[in-house]
């Protein structure tokens, strides 16, 4: 069913007389027009319940009220979009990106985001030097450009994965407490609203970045270090990223594990950080998936209910889920900048043409591992690591919803994880994550419910970001431009 979102500028009925006589300290004759209103909407939250024929009121970019398109009264908006037969939810977030990482897909990132509904964004890791800049432009974009919360670089150990010559340059090097310390002062003064532990930290390292960051009230995201327990870290972080390194922490003799893990971290070889990390995961990963304990594994689990995970499942799924295969992902190809695009196709037709065995085991075990988590009660937030491992900003978030509801989430769960958990994560939920008076006005309108079916999260006519509406053509020409 096709539906047209009329947008207008004129009276519309509604009951807000007393309202804006107090709120906007106006009286009946010489009241302003507020910013937007869209009516006879249904609204869909992961908190409230759903809320058929409403008129949302928006100004100066939050929602001051929500009335029944029914009332009786008369107040003007600048902008009126009639929503018949729509519904609006929360703005997504993408809980774990790097603007970053592919520098050709940097400049085209913020409108991918808002043409699918993105109206937030979290960057796990990148070099202050490159982002800074990014995080400029975004924020002078104003609606044009989702909102963005940044860590600045990968805090990694001695040795570097991310080190901008064997792989790109996201991470920078913590050898010792003290100069952990000194960049964390210099992160925080750099404007980060969070801190990114990577894989390669010490025990003493890591512990010094618990320790500033409780003092500068920074909360920290970050993988399991490999010098560490999964159980060890959840506590003492905000966040942790891909699954990673879980599976070490669900084997018989996990102490074993982690001290063998350990020796091979002095690094006696001096291998570079992207190699030795490597080894490390080919010695340890898929053997500890096979020789699971599934009484060890439910000690972890209960530990990781202290932290949020971020599953990344589109991604730690592709040998099995394959995100070429997708019906729409040639469409979505047509939208990202022309150079990844001649690339990704090129990679598609090798990939199809390849007779070589794919072993799925990681691939399976994450997504049984990310349906164990959320049945025990985990909570779970959406990220799905764009642009890497070929997602395209905005429409991979969709996809990484789908396969939660695969693995048993409800439609309304990853809704949840995609708008409450992440403003949780900095201690928004109560301005964020909820199409609610006196909440920020960060919205995605809908042509189809989403509650019915998560994929209709994708059916979108139009976005409200930072008060603004755009409308489904004004999303086109984000991309277009």
């Amino acid at each position: 069913m096709t539906h047209t979102t009329r947008v207008t500028s004129k009276p519309i009925s509604i009951t807000l007389l007393l309202f804006l006589t107090l709120l906007l300290g106006c009286t009946e004759d010489t009241a302003k027009p507020i910013d937007l209103a869209i009516t006879n909407v249904t609204l869909i939250d992961a908190v409230n319940p759903a809320r058929a024929n409403q008129t949302v009121l928006i100004d100066q970019g939050r929602i001051i009220d929500i009335v029944s398109s029914d009332a009786e009264s008369a107040v003007t908006a600048e902008v009126v979009v009639d929503a018949s037969g729509q519904y609006l939810i929360p703005g997504l977030w993408d809980f774990h990106v790097h603007f970053t990482f592919d520098k050709r897909f940097t400049d085209a990132m913020a409108g991918l985001f808002l043409n699918y509904g993105v109206t937030q964004v979290r960057d796990t890791g990148a070099l202050l030097e490159d982002l800074l800049p990014v995080v400029d432009t975004l924020r002078g974009a104003g609606h044009l450009a989702p909102s963005i919360w940044y860590a600045g670089p990968l805090l990694d150990g001695r040795d570097v994965v991310y080190d901008g010559v064997n792989f790109p340059g996201l991470g920078i090097a913590n050898p010792t407490p003290e100069s952990a310390r000194a960049n964390i002062a210099e992160i925080h003064a750099a404007g980060a609203s969070f801190l990114k532990i990577y894989e390669m930290v010490s025990p003493e390292v890591f512990a010094a970045i618990v320790d500033e960051a409780r003092s500068r009230n920074l909360p920290i995201d970050g993988h399991v270090p490999l010098s560490m327990r999964a159980r060890d870290v959840a506590p003492n972080v905000q966040s942790l990223e891909h699954l990673r390194n879980y599976e070490m922490d669900c084997v018989g003799d996990p102490e074993l594990w982690l001290s063998a893990r350990q020796a091979e971290l002095s690094n006696a070889a001096n291998e570079p950080g992207n190699v030795l990390r490597s080894r490390l995961h080919t010695l340890q990963r898929l053997t500890a998936i096979t020789n699971e304990d599934p009484v060890v594994c439910a000690e972890t689990t209960q530990a990781l209910k202290a932290t949020i995970t971020v599953p990344t499942l589109r991604m730690n799924s592709m040998d099995l889920i394959v995100p070429f295969k997708r019906a729409d992902f040639a469409q979505a190809m047509d939208l990202i900048p022309q150079s990844v695009s001649h690339e990704w196709r090129e990679a598609r037709a090798a990939l199809a043409a390849s007779t070589e065995p794919v072993d799925t085991t990681f691939a399976e075990w994450a997504l049984r591992r990310t349906g164990e988590l959320h049945a025990a009660g985990v909570p779970i937030a959406a990220g799905t690591d764009t642009p890497i491992g070929w997602s395209i900003p905005g429409y991979s978030l969709h996809t990484e919803l789908e396969q939660y509801v695969q693995i048993g989430m409800t439609p309304l769960e990853a809704l949840y994880s995609a708008t409450v958990r992440p403003a949780a994560f900095f201690g928004l939920e109560s301005e964020m994550g909820q199409i609610k008076p006196g909440f920020v006005a960060n919205a995605v309108l809908l042509s189809a419910n989403p509650l019915d079916d998560i994929t209709h999260t994708r059916s979108i006519q139009g976005v409200v970001n930072q008060g603004s509406f755009l409308s489904r053509t004004q999303l086109n020409q984000l991309v277009i431009d």
